[in-house]
């Protein structure tokens, strides 16, 4: 039986022992029950100091690991993509199996590697193939594990944790999530800043080319204490972005090699439809097709499987209509193909996948969802479009009920995104609907502007929606008719009341 196991039984012992003779003191009555209530009462504080006794203790011991101090067997060409970060981590490996190669010229090994970016964009993955590919044990922990209420705990589990990796020798440590204890500090002493201090006295304490690199990984770099970032500690900052076009789809390579795909499935089509996916979101998305595929009894994973993936990642499980409620279907349809009407025609280079009034399990009475192109900058006239697509729905409920008068609720989500986006343009891009001036000082005139832009993409939207109101109804007509439309059924209704 392990240490920390032996002490939680002898605990758990002593708790009964304490109880029993609580209840025989409140049995006997008279003065034996004033004493067990006393002792009742105390109770709760003493099983909580013999808790905390035994957490402290056990935090030097007890470090919460997903690397165990063993060499992964994962390298650099198993990770498809990061071209960039994979470049920055080729050095740390020769500075790790050689640093004697390095000293003769007065350098020294980074003591740590930050990584940062989006969830799931492979900063875990590329932690394990810098130790995989230099050979060396590899000892993972998630900062979360170090923040306890205890004071003590979390400091003595760092300690406890270099100690470790120094025996070893050469070493990669890798802390995920490290915002859970390198935040910023508010001047308040506790267990947080403890555990903070205690890593960054660890730090401190390298040797010169003693072979150990520390990793850590983020999703918010700028929330980290700047004690972290200065030399001497994390001293590169690597950035692990979403993938590109051509490394989505070697991601999308190497998790479909176990997968039989049909024929009909493109990888190539299928990552240029998976703009913003994460690495980890690319795997879910195969991974979820082939569970529907499964479900079919089919031999290949199909390309109805791999949309019905697609579908169920962005908007949840569809639930049938139960044709009940017509009035809402109706005006759900009008909404929905007032999207999808202004993204054909103000958003060309927009792929339309699916336009649906099928409700969905987070909540969505129906969607309509475009594959936008990729691009680095957008355009003063580009970014009006996508705020007018955005209101398309709620001016497209008012042209079908005659007003505004009877209009739903069912806008508040399109509002909320053309609202944010002009807010962007005005207050941190500089776009005035005027265009004549590059900086706004004053509230007022943002909140002026910020209006001024959403009016003007609201006008837009009535007056497409009225100039081409006959292919609007085509698509609700649709809409009502199948559910849901792809992008070449968008088209052809379309094409109908040219």
């Amino acid at each position: 039986m392990r240490v920390s196991q032996q002490k939680a039984m002898q605990t758990m012992v002593l708790s009964g022992m304490l109880l029993t003779m609580i209840v025989s003191l409140l049995i006997r009555g008279g003065e034996g029950l004033r004493f067990g209530l006393t002792l009742l009462w105390l109770l709760p504080p003493v099983l909580l100091l013999l808790r905390r006794r035994e957490r402290v203790k056990s935090g030097v011991s007890g470090i919460p690991s997903t690397g165990d101090g063993s060499v992964p067997d994962v390298h650099f060409s198993d990770v498809a993509a990061n071209e960039e970060a994979l470049e920055s981590m080729r050095d740390l490996v020769s500075f790790i199996q050689s640093p004697e190669k390095y000293s003769r010229f007065g350098a020294r090994i980074p003591r740590g590697v930050l990584l940062y970016g989006a969830p799931g964009t492979g900063k875990t993955l590329l932690a394990r193939a810098l130790a995989g590919e230099a050979g060396v044990p590899f000892f993972a922990v998630n900062g979360a594990d170090f923040v306890e209420m205890y004071v003590g705990v979390g400091a003595s589990r760092v300690r406890a944790l270099f100690q470790k990796a120094r025996k070893a020798g050469k070493a990669v440590i890798f802390f995920d999530e490290i915002d859970a204890v390198g935040k910023k500090r508010d001047n308040r002493s506790d267990e947080r800043e403890q555990t903070l201090n205690a890593l960054l006295s660890e730090m401190s304490g390298f040797r010169e080319n003693d072979g150990i690199v520390v990793l850590a990984a983020t999703n918010r770099a700028d929330t980290l204490d700047e004690a972290l970032l200065r030399a001497g500690r994390f001293d590169r900052q690597i950035e692990v972005p979403l993938p590109t076009l051509r490394e989505r789809q070697k991601i999308l390579e190497v998790h479909a090699r176990k997968k039989p795909l049909a024929p009909e499935v493109s990888l190539t089509s299928l990552a240029a439809e998976t703009a913003l996916f994460s690495g980890a979101k690319l795997e879910s998305l195969l991974n979820e097709a082939a569970i529907f595929a499964a479900k079919r009894d089919a031999e290949e994973i199909a390309r109805q499987d791999v949309d019905e993936a697609l579908n169920r990642m962005f908007f949840g499980m569809e639930r049938p209509n139960d044709g009940e409620q017509k009035a809402e279907r109706e005006l759900t349809a009008a909404h929905e193909a007032g999207h999808a009407l202004l993204t054909a025609l103000l958003l060309p280079e927009s792929q339309i996948r699916r336009v649906s009034i099928i409700p969905t399990g987070k909540g969505a009475a129906g969607y309509s969802m475009a594959i936008p192109p990729e691009k680095l900058f957008h355009r003063r006239q580009e970014l009006l479009h996508h705020m007018a697509v955005a209101l398309a729905g709620r001016e497209a409920e008012a042209l079908y009920l005659g007003g505004y008068e009877q209009i739903s609720n069912g806008a508040s989500n399109d509002i909320e995104k053309a609202a944010l986006l002009c807010q962007r343009m005005v207050c941190e891009w500089g776009m005035l609907p005027a265009g004549d001036e590059p900086y706004l000082f004053s509230q007022g005139q943002r909140e002026a502007a910020q209006q001024q832009w959403l009016s003007m993409a609201r006008q837009l939207a009535a007056s497409l929606l009225r100039q081409q109101e006959a292919a609007w109804r085509r698509l609700t007509e649709a809409l009502l008719e199948k559910e849901a439309l792809n992008g070449e059924e968008v088209r052809r209704c379309m094409e109908e009341t040219a």
